[in-house]
């Protein structure tokens, strides 16, 4: 390649993190790299629910753009934003490895308060399938929205008079804010694809595909294409409550799914397992399970929303 590879990224702190990483290990590979800054619709309005802006292309449109228009060579992303059908000419070209994939709970006052049933705690999220886990588990909170990246979200929990607000582990472990974290919330299923990194290249770049391939980790392609798997054959967008995780124990691929409704009041969920080399297509097996089990009517009414 004759120009320095042209990695784009969004500002955020995260998201600079991330695509760092992927220059770090590129230069390591030795390539020439340089990070091209681009500003995504979902990081200039701050105020406006993910849900009610389209969900994940919000934060992906001007990467895609930026890379269809030539301007850079790759995008990194946080896997779980990218929409699970992708009708342009672009790809993933490598899913790196994962990060702690599961939730966690930011509760600058501490966690005491999750021990009194009548109290009426609020919990800020923007997401979905967060607040209708959280609302199946303590039916008498509050979910209020919160919006901004990782550092704007740690300063409103601060700022207001909420319990606490619940982040991607992942997120606060890779910009050394894991000392923030009062509780990991195991028992919250976290979204298809949580804690990996994805990069897009356009699909005609064979060298590019080349390049990035080698970033490429194996284990978490396989069962985080699962977990997207499951989420596209519900045919449940970003916005959906429908969380999945997939992981390899002894030889099998292992994945737990849940669908609920957004207000907590009903949950679905499913396990099952599979041989690692016959695993691919599971999440579509148990995607028709949730649905038959009556999850069709879940995503049904989150297509009248």
């Amino acid at each position: 390649m004759k120009h320095p590879i042209r990695i784009g990224t969004r500002d955020s702190e995260l998201a600079t993190w991330q695509a760092k990483l992927v220059e770090e290990r590129l230069q390591q590979l030795g390539h020439n790299t340089e990070i091209v800054f681009i500003k995504s619709e979902g990081d200039l309005d701050l105020t406006t629910p993910l849900t009610e802006m389209g969900g994940k292309g919000v934060f992906t449109k001007a990467l895609d753009d930026a890379l269809l228009e030539n301007r850079i060579d790759l995008a990194v992303h946080s896997y779980k934003d990218l929409p699970t059908e992708n009708p342009l000419l672009l790809k993933v070209s490598a899913v790196m490895e994962r990060e702690d994939p599961r939730d966690s709970l930011v509760a600058p006052r501490g966690n005491d308060f999750l021990d009194d049933e009548k109290l009426k705690a609020v919990i800020a999220t923007s997401s979905n399938r967060r607040k209708a886990q959280w609302l199946h588990r303590y039916p008498n909170h509050e979910i209020t929205n919160i919006r901004g990246n990782v550092n704007t979200r740690l300063r409103k929990v601060k700022e207001n008079n909420w319990h606490g607000a619940i982040f991607a582990a992942a997120g606060l472990k890779r910009i050394n804010l894991e000392h923030h974290i009062t509780d990991f919330l195991d028992w919250m299923v976290p979204a298809p694809a949580q804690g990996a990194m994805a990069v897009m290249v356009r699909e005609e770049d064979d060298e590019m595909i080349e390049i990035t391939f080698e970033l490429n980790h194996k284990e978490t392609e396989l069962c985080t294409g699962i977990e997207r798997e499951l989420l596209n054959e519900m045919e449940a967008g970003c916005s959906a409550p429908v969380g999945a995780f997939a992981w390899i124990e002894d030889d099998e691929v292992i994945l737990h799914a849940v669908a609920l409704k957004i207000d907590g009041s009903l949950q679905y969920d499913i396990e099952m397992k599979a041989p690692v080399e016959k695993a691919k297509g599971l999440g579509r097996v148990a995607a028709r399970k949730l649905l038959a089990q009556g999850a069709d009517k879940l995503v049904e009414d989150m297509r009248k929303l």
